[in-house]
């Protein structure tokens, strides 16, 4: 019953800017949180979903149970089905980056071809608040600004492949056990992934053990706090990217829209804070990944005067280097 009154209020802030009547993808794994998602959406009357799912080929037969569950969800409910296969452990080893890491950019670039295909910008993901909470901390433990302390937020855009995609997260208030009351009052199918009990990803331990154990030695629900203060992030980062002369110094410093650089020049004459707010963006737009406070400050070096060195490492075994009064990514 809890679920439905989150539900009911979502409804009436998150999804009133996305009437029923449109067509919209939804990323449906087969797990707890996404086949409630399109549960709840086809409840709502939303009827013209195309459902998207991303074989990891991780987990062998598993993942190709996952992707028949999927598919028969979408027949059960008389939407459009779309499936995609990615080998995330090759695409990890080529890009030197963590499996985590590549399955995120595999599920996006799934996602933002499949929108370009269908014609359709929007996607529905099934993050929830507790998923918030998680980001949160590993972006606070990163070194991240507060810009990345706002890292999700209800409805975002990311330019992949030269797709712009409208990312809306319907859930972001809901509780994962609130979701798993969800499942069980509607008898809903959904597939146990194992590797979430895996204690090797950042994310897990945070999960598992980390904000367990917090909660153990404070006697205290640290969720709902630490939810608050990233809702409040989110929307003070909101109001900082849409004040006229912030937005006007950081494009002007970034040129991150229709170029791939940094003005050095203009980077210089930004305050700090607003410098590192400027590459963070610009980082992001060029796909750099798992960005901390010491990835920024490499980056802000590159625009000192004084600099000796042209060239600093980024994630994912890249780079940025300084030539001729810009800075680039390679």
């Amino acid at each position: 019953m809890l679920m439905r009154r989150r539900c009911i209020q979502f409804e009436s802030e998150t999804l009133r800017k996305f009437p029923p009547h449109c067509r919209y993808l939804v990323a449906v794994s087969g797990g707890c949180d996404s086949v409630s998602l399109l549960h709840w959406l086809i409840e709502l009357g939303y009827r013209k979903l195309i459902v998207c799912h991303l074989d990891h080929q991780l987990r062998g037969r598993s993942s190709q149970a996952d992707a028949r569950l999927v598919k028969e969800l979408a027949r059960k409910y008389d939407v459009g089905f779309e499936s995609g296969l990615a080998n995330v452990r090759a695409l990890a080893k080529r890009k030197n980056m963590s499996i985590e890491t590549a399955a995120r950019e595999a599920r996006y670039a799934f996602f933002a071809e499949t929108a370009r295909r269908r014609n359709c910008r929007t996607i529905f993901v099934a993050h929830h608040a507790d998923d918030l909470v998680e980001t949160f901390l590993i972006n606070l433990f990163r070194g991240a600004g507060s810009a990345g302390l706002a890292a999700i937020r209800e409805i975002s855009t990311r330019r992949i492949d030269k797709v712009e995609l409208t990312i809306v997260r319907p859930f972001l208030h809901v509780w994962r056990e609130d979701i798993n009351d969800y499942v069980r009052e509607h008898g809903l199918r959904f597939r146990e992934d194992p590797t979430n009990k895996n204690l090797d990803p950042l994310r897990n331990r945070i999960r598992h053990r980390i904000i367990p154990y917090v909660e153990k030695a404070l006697s205290r629900n640290i969720r709902a706090t630490i939810w608050r203060t990233a809702a409040i992030a989110a929307e003070e980062e909101h109001w900082m990217e849409n004040d006229a002369l912030l937005l006007q110094q950081a494009d002007v410093a970034a040129v991150t829209k229709n170029c791939g650089y940094l003005l050095v020049e203009k980077l210089r004459e930004l305050p700090a804070a607003l410098q590192r707010r400027a590459i963070l963006k610009w980082l992001r737009l060029q796909n750099i990944t798992e960005v901390g406070f010491d990835v920024i400050e490499r980056v802000r070096s590159l625009a000192d005067r004084d600099a000796h060195t042209a060239k600093v490492n980024l994630p994912q075994d890249r780079h940025a280097r300084r030539r001729a009064g810009r800075i680039f990514v390679e």
